[in-house]
């Protein structure tokens, strides 16, 4: 009984354990999925605000234009400020 005992709770503490780092991963990833909800949200907010004028059941030549080129000067700003952000992170952190 005892050997069924340590057995048991072995199996569940291993089982109930997870690694820091897969840990971190998932909450990595998670992060990353709710940063591009929030980036297409938002772009998409703007643009249509910008592009569409009365809403209808179709977009017309104009208003499709204007949203591939809107979400496209978004795109493009959001990955500016990133890469600006992570290289003033990546210098902030070389001086630690």
């Amino acid at each position: 009984m005892d050997s069924f005992g340590s057995d048991f709770s072995s199996g569940a503490a291993e089982s109930g354990k997870m690694d820091p780092g897969t840990i971190m991963e998932q909450v990595k990833v998670q992060i990353a999925v709710a940063n591009a909800q929030e980036l297409l949200q938002r772009m998409t907010d703007k643009c249509f605000k910008k592009c569409v004028g009365k809403p209808g059941g179709s977009l017309d030549n104009s208003e499709q234009k204007c949203i591939a080129m809107c979400m496209d000067r978004y795109m493009d700003a959001w990955n500016t400020v990133s890469r600006a952000y992570n290289s003033r992170l990546q210098r902030e952190r070389a001086r630690i």
